[in-house]
């Protein structure tokens, strides 16, 4: 089992920017693969950007290349998304998953999540 806590979401104006963690316990964290996944209200889940065990592998939605940044400290046991530029329509409840393997894109094949942490921009 691998246990999730995502933390650093809040309110934030247009064109501001959030550092969220996702705090990892468990089993070895670094033999998982991580994603970022949003949910709006009325919206499915997406994911967003994802990061391999080592971190030499990531994804990036296009909704926010270029802005947002995942990286892992696996001493740490800590996935982290550097959210810079931000948009109103950035507005979601921000979930952390893992699995084990290479990351994937459908949310059903994370078997582990967080309990997901408000991102609210203001325009």
């Amino acid at each position: 089992q691998v246990q999730l806590v995502e933390s650093g979401g809040g309110l934030v104006q247009a064109g501001g920017s959030l550092r969220l963690s996702c705090a990892a316990s468990g089993r070895t964290f670094s033999n998982y693969a991580a994603g970022w996944f949003r949910q709006a209200p009325g919206k499915e889940r997406e994911l967003i950007a994802a990061i391999n065990w080592s971190g030499g592998s990531t994804y990036y939605a296009d909704s926010v290349k270029d802005r947002f940044t995942i990286s892992r400290d696996n001493a740490k046991n800590t996935v982290y998304l550097q959210m810079n530029s931000l948009k109103p329509e950035d507005t979601a409840v921000y979930y952390c998953a893992a699995r084990n393997g290479h990351y994937a894109i459908v949310p059903k094949q994370y078997p582990y999540w967080g309990q997901g942490t408000q991102v609210t921009v203001s325009s």
